[in-house]
């Protein structure tokens, strides 16, 4: 089991960056770390994901090239950055975690499968 808390969030102009953080904690079992986002109206939809303590990323064709995911293994933080932000970006943005090493496909970006969540951060992306 694993908690997790994100962070980074808030207003920013068209254009500009963001870096958030997701903190996690509780036991140090290998897992697969998600970033999703939830648009008002819309279905959460998935960002991409990592596995504990390894580099290989994995992003949804659908949020193009504009988002980096990172992790610090010794802080136990997983980060995800989102360059050139749009107001189409602006969402509850949130981490996730399923037990085990990711599956580098497609099918891992399904949320169901993660089964620990943070409460979300929220970026607004205005003029």
């Amino acid at each position: 089991q694993v908690q997790l808390e994100e962070s980074g969030g808030g207003s920013v102009q068209p254009g500009g960056s963001l870096q958030l953080s997701c903190a996690v904690s509780g036991d140090s079992r290998r897992y697969c770390f998600g970033w999703f986002r939830q648009i008002q109206g819309k279905e959460r939809e998935a960002i991409g994901f990592i596995s504990s303590g390894e580099t290989r990323t994995y992003y949804a064709d659908s949020v193009g090239d504009r988002f980096t995911i990172s992790q610090d293994i010794a802080k136990r933080t997983i980060y995800l950055r989102i360059m050139s932000l749009k107001p189409e970006d602006t969402a509850m943005y949130y981490c996730a975690a399923e037990l085990g090493r990711c599956n580098y496909n497609r099918n891992q970006l399904q949320a169901t499968r993660f089964d620990y969540w943070g409460q979300g951060t929220q970026v607004t992306v205005s003029s």
